[in-house]
């Protein structure tokens, strides 16, 4: 028989393979390679082993093992929300006072006025806002992340998520790069390059961005602390938030599951591949490298990243709130002509304004709400405790729980940022497959969201 005839002769078996026959492949070899290892080396204590095996029975047990990925998710979600706030105020207050240093300084010499309000009321502000929000998540969450990978806990993240991503079409090794977008999504998406499969690759990467990074975690921290967790004392406010945030994730999670579970039934068909994941030992994990690959590799290569988006973004927010319009401004009529359309998302037109600007970065979506809302002109903090921004948003310009309920699930599904789609872009090499990420997640969040104010509306919820 040629090569010709056996190849086809192995095309036509192998259809009529079982769906474990691989799994039944990967056991008999390494049960035979078990089996030779014990013929031909000895050793003198199976102490260490044993150790690993008894705490894999715990954090892969069908029972135990979610539940305490959902704790460490919690746990580091908490961090960074209570860590990131103490930062990003020292950042905020040593960056804006520069530019009240830069701004006096062009008043004193004698520069126009447009000049300096481009430079650093919109250009500055715009980097400075980006990098005061998204450096402090960044610098706590990439180190506990490349942490957990460091110690070998990651590869049991995958473990355990992999029977749900082989019913959806998708990938076992899907779970790390979901886990890696919490911190930034392009970063997720470069982080898909462990995936060997091209279709299970591209399902992963379309599907990224249903995970909230560290640029939308700002919003939903705002909204969790302002309408969930103030009606709870203040002693557990950090802990609502946080509990409330995680909630908002499992959401975006279950939206991956969907999402890929629908494209691997439609444009990105096909055969799963085998995933064959081999756990590591335990091990010490080592402090330099941990700082290394999570500052320089992860938070440095993402904030430039952001940054080159964050300064046009600036610029563009700036000569919106400063061109007159009658008793407004452009910003303020832009806001008004989308609002009919905001309003039937459960939304305003203030909030789709500040998403559209913020397309270069979601970081500064908070501030240019802000902005808008109390008709100023330049990025600004806003009010200065949680009751405050309660009754600017609820009593100063109409908002209800509705609206703030699809603000989060708005801010979990909309389009990724310009950062994360031009990644897309890179690494798929396909301006198809950049543009269907957008279509997709946008259109999932206007659907969701039309649906959601409209059963809200016709129980009388809103």
């Amino acid at each position: 028989m040629e090569a010709s005839e056996i190849l086809v002769k192995a095309e036509s078996l192998r259809n009529n393979l079982s769906t474990g026959f691989r799994d039944e492949i990967v056991k008999s070899l390494y049960a035979e390679a078990e089996h030779i290892a014990k013929r031909a080396v000895k050793t003198s204590t199976d102490e260490k082993y044993d150790f690993d095996q008894k705490i894999d029975r715990l954090v892969t047990s069908p029972y135990a093992g979610l539940p305490i990925m959902l704790l460490l998710l919690g746990i580091i979600i908490w961090i960074t929300v209570s860590g990131a706030n103490v930062l990003s105020n020292w950042i905020a207050v040593l960056l804006f006072g520069i530019g009240d240093y830069g701004r006096a300084l062009f008043n004193q010499i004698g520069i126009p006025w447009w000049i300096t309000g481009f430079i650093w009321d919109g250009v500055y502000l715009g980097l400075a806002w980006v990098v005061s929000v998204m450096l402090p998540p960044m610098m706590i969450f990439f180190p506990a992340f490349t942490f957990l990978e460091d110690l070998g806990y990651l590869p049991r993240v995958a473990f355990n998520l992999d029977w749900m991503f082989k019913k959806t079409g998708a990938h076992g090794k899907q779970s790390l790069t979901m886990a890696m977008g919490f911190g930034c999504n392009a970063a997720g998406v470069i982080a898909t390059r462990v995936i060997d499969s091209p279709r299970e690759r591209l399902i992963a990467i379309l599907t990224n961005n249903f995970v909230p990074c560290n640029g939308r975690f700002p919003t939903l921290i705002m909204l969790a602390t302002v309408f969930v967790a103030a009606s709870f004392p203040p002693a557990l406010t950090s802990f609502v938030a946080a509990g409330t945030v995680v909630g908002v994730v499992l959401i975006g999670v279950a939206f991956t599951f969907l999402a890929s579970w629908i494209l691997s039934r439609t444009v990105l068909k096909g055969e799963a591949s085998a995933f064959t994941l081999e756990l590591p030992p335990y091990r010490r994990p080592n402090v330099s490298r941990i700082l290394y690959t999570s500052i320089i590799d992860r938070t440095i290569f993402v904030l430039w990243r952001a940054m080159q988006t964050a300064a046009p973004a600036g610029a563009i927010i700036w000569i919106l709130a400063n061109i007159p319009i009658g008793d407004s401004n452009l910003a303020r009529a832009i806001a008004g002509w989308l609002n009919p359309f905001g309003l039937l998302l459960g939304l305003d037109g203030v909030i789709l304004l500040a998403y559209i600007i913020a397309i270069p970065a979601n970081e500064i979506v908070v501030p240019t709400m802000m902005m808008v809302y109390m008709g100023a002109g330049m990025m600004i903090n806003g009010p200065s405790s949680n009751s405050a921004i309660f009754d600017l948003l609820v009593n100063g310009n109409g908002w209800t729980m509705l609206t703030a309920v699809n603000l989060m699930l708005f801010a979990l599904l909309h389009n990724p940022c310009a950062t994360t789609i031009v990644t897309i872009y890179k690494e798929t090499k396909s301006l198809k497959w950049a543009t269907l990420s957008v279509v997709m997640t946008l259109g999932t969040a206007f659907l969701v969201t039309f649906l959601t104010a409209s059963i809200a509306r016709l129980l009388g919820w809103a």
